[in-house]
């Protein structure tokens, strides 16, 4: 760590063209210390959660196709998770969870997708309704948004790929948003409160955000230790190629005449769409404007379809594979193209990603998964989970952690908070905290 006299407030902004942009931990926003307090600037903890809808390939006639071979730190990667063998160090799979309350108890055959998104991060079987008398509860996200969303602009941040549904309840009877257009996400985490004229208005000047603070950039960075006058050109860069992406999406949008009420800067290409939502996420988590996430890569029923995936199939149409050996193959094929896409790219994302004392993967806590297992019998036991990030040094990673059949998904969700340092006395239907 360079030692400087030169001290940032860590909440430090740009301001220009009605926008406030806040910088990445830097060392400078360390106070000066003696030779003997010399520590590296500690990253704040982060926590997100990545919902797959309409379950996975499981186990089928003795071919493992999500859950790994072996247990603790000999395992191998099943198919499903191949694409994440670089990130073995930082990830434990956990097998064996259930989710009871995704069951369908009294509430008729049908409404077990619409039950394995609700209950996901609540732990609470929510209330059979078509109409707005929903009830719920609060949900994993949102218990940590009470402590950590007091020390940032944003409690949370709440993102999918398609829209109409939601993973996080602010209160039982509150499901939040889930924002799908990238261009909304932007001017949400950037601006400062300006009206949606006003951004179309800076949309049409086609002007960048940081030529308009260009003269702050260079007068911060004078004074600067070479490691923050890097890790400062590195964000400012992915600041301005996140604008042109959103722009080049914009324009895209506007000029796709068949499709006229398709949101400005959503791009139709998945992993384009995909890789945009994701990079705003590590942006938020780098500048510290949000420390919690959800993000769900479609909603259940989802029946869209994936062409770089090599299956020409509806996703929810695939998910009911009959028990038939090819078309269990095609819907692991699939899963395995949504492991890449998604969780594998953020995953990378935050490794490339410098924060204090290392990378923003090193103090995250990522939970991926679906509220589904085989989607076939539509059950939810055994749930495919695994939790990725350092933690700050909370999460030991390398591992395939059988937690026991039937044990519920809840106790994981009070093992993720814990290290978080929120605890919980219970959580849903917990009955213990997971040991991970």
């Amino acid at each position: 760590m360079f030692i400087t006299k030169k001290h940032l407030a860590r909440r430090t902004f740009l301001r220009g063209l009605g926008t406030a942009l806040a910088l990445p931990l830097l060392d400078a926003m360390v106070p000066a210390l003696s030779a003997t307090q010399r520590t590296a600037a500690a990253g704040a903890r982060r926590l997100g959660f990545v919902y797959l809808p309409n379950g996975v390939s499981m186990n089928f006639k003795g071919v493992n196709y999500w859950r790994p071979l072996g247990e603790g730190s000999t395992f191998e990667f099943s198919p499903i998770l191949k694409p994440l063998e670089s990130f073995r160090k930082d990830m434990v799979v956990v097998s064996g969870l259930t989710h009871r309350q995704a069951d369908v108890m009294d509430d008729g055959a049908n409404g077990d997708h619409t039950r394995g998104t609700s209950t996901w991060l609540t732990g609470v079987h929510p209330k059979h309704t078509e109409g707005a008398d929903v009830r719920n509860g609060i949900s994993a996200d949102q218990i940590a948004a009470q402590q950590f969303g007091r020390e940032t602009p944003l409690p949370s941040l709440e993102l999918a790929l398609e829209a109409g549904a939601s993973i996080s309840y602010l209160t039982p009877q509150t499901p939040l948003p889930m924002e799908t257009n990238p261009r909304v996400v932007f001017e949400r985490l950037l601006g400062d409160g300006s009206t949606p004229e006003e951004r179309a208005a800076r949309q049409r000047q086609l002007s960048s955000l940081l030529d308009s603070v260009t003269g702050q950039v260079a007068s911060l960075q004078r004074g600067l230790p070479a490691a923050d006058r890097e890790r400062m050109d590195r964000y400012l860069t992915d600041v301005r190629e996140l604008e042109r992406r959103l722009t080049l999406a914009a324009d895209s949008a506007r000029a796709d005449l068949e499709v006229p009420d398709k949101p400005s800067g959503t791009p139709g290409d998945f992993e384009e769409h995909t890789a945009l939502l994701f990079d705003l996420l590590a942006l938020a988590w780098a500048a510290d404007l949000t420390r919690i996430a959800t993000f769900m890569v479609s909603r259940e029923l989802s029946n869209r379809l994936y062409p770089r995936s090599g299956v020409n199939e509806g996703f929810h149409n695939a998910s009911h594979h009959s028990g038939i050996a090819g078309n269990i193959d095609r819907l692991a094929k699939l899963n395995e193209y949504h492991t890449r896409a998604t969780i594998a790219y953020f995953l990378g994302k935050l490794a490339d990603t410098p924060d204090g004392d290392g990378t923003l993967l090193d103090h995250s806590l990522i939970v991926y998964g679906s509220g589904m297992a085989n989607p076939n019998q539509h059950d939810h036991d055994p749930l495919p989970v695994l939790v990725a990030g350092g933690g700050s040094g909370r999460l030991q990673g390398g591992r395939h952690l059988h937690a026991g059949d039937g044990t519920p998904f809840a106790n994981l969700l009070v093992a993720v908070l814990d290290k978080l340092d929120v605890p919980v006395a219970s959580f849903g239907d917990s009955t213990s905290v997971l040991e991970i």
